[in-house]
């Protein structure tokens, strides 16, 4: 095994891990740890280090208890990956049509506690790319194979939604995308912001988010390179900054009336990825009326999957 390979892999085997974790974090009860002892100067210094480790193994402790805890997490992993993995090898099936050097995928393991146990996945591209339509296609095919894998599990998520909880004086609620809204209108379910959600929902849940993110016409992102292979540089350009000051506007209207931070987040990034220059294709071919389609069908993607404020912090 290359090292290369040993690192994909190993990047792999911890983001199934840190997934997992993150499962059994949306499945648990509230839990309290142990409070660290704070008895002298030293114990005020390592007073966070110490309580994140505790809440860690008090999750682990509960766990361990409930093994139908740790199938829970072991699905949400399952099928969050599943999506990133497929948008991933979308980009990279398409690399390899055209003949572009592009690695294998990296995932990235997010540490333990943070929501969706992974900061997501990427591939590396190493080659030009050859043309206009090698672009748009290597730039649409993640996202558009991602919501392939997305749907049936969106359809199991909102099937298998419990019954309401009490709600609570402090409640995350993760607002669904218009994919999930129209799911349940077709099946006849009513969607209550106090329904627990399950592996699948969440999985879905943030395989959407991921999804409409990287749609974003900004930059290198899969919706910058749809934008640059159909319009041109001028247009990216313009649209990129468009789309960022939308995403900043929605982030003060999502903190303002959903008492979200998370729309900061959108609007960093996007920041920081106007900054990154878009490589130019070597050849600027017509792209035909089969990816004006896909493109189109790409945008109806965009907005099921698209919410603009997908959290509220009650």
């Amino acid at each position: 095994m290359t090292r290369e390979l040993r690192l994909h892999s190993g990047l792999l085997i911890l983001t199934i891990l840190t997934t997992t974790f993150a499962g059994i974090m949306l499945g648990a009860p509230e839990l309290t740890p142990t409070e660290p002892p704070l008895a002298n100067p030293l114990d005020y210094l390592f007073y966070i280090p110490l309580s994140y480790l505790y809440s860690i193994v008090e999750l682990l402790r509960y766990a361990f208890g409930h093994p139908s805890l740790i199938a829970e997490g072991a699905t949400f992993s399952a099928s969050l990956l599943a999506i990133l993995f497929s948008h991933e090898m979308g980009h990279y099936l398409a690399c390899r049509y055209y003949k572009v050097n592009a690695t294998l995928p990296y995932f990235i393991p997010a540490p333990p506690l943070f929501l969706a146990g992974t900061f997501g996945a990427f591939i590396k591209i190493r080659s030009p790319i050859p043309s206009r339509r090698a672009l748009f296609d290597i730039g649409l095919a993640g996202p558009l194979a991602g919501f392939v894998v997305a749907v049936p599990l969106s359809v199991v998520g909102v099937l298998t939604l419990g019954a309401p909880l009490e709600p609570t004086d402090h409640w995350i609620v993760f607002n669904d995308p218009l994919l999930f809204r129209l799911i349940a209108k077709l099946f006849g379910i009513p969607l209550d912001p106090n329904l627990p959600p399950n592996p699948y929902y969440m999985a879905a849940w943030l395989g959407l988010l991921v999804t409409s993110l990287n749609l974003m016409p900004v930059g290198q992102l899969d919706g910058g390179h749809g934008m640059f292979a159909l319009f041109g540089p001028r247009a990216h350009r313009v649209v990129g900054r468009l789309a960022f000051i939308s995403a900043s506007v929605l982030a003060v209207l999502g903190f303002w009336w959903h008492g979200s931070p998370s729309g900061f987040l959108y609007a960093v990034l996007l920041g920081v990825m106007l900054e990154v220059p878009h490589p130019q294709p070597s050849v600027m071919e017509p792209l035909g009326t089969k990816r004006i389609v896909i493109a189109i069908v790409t945008l109806i993607v965009f907005v099921l999957c698209f919410w603009p404020f997908p959290i509220t912090i009650t």
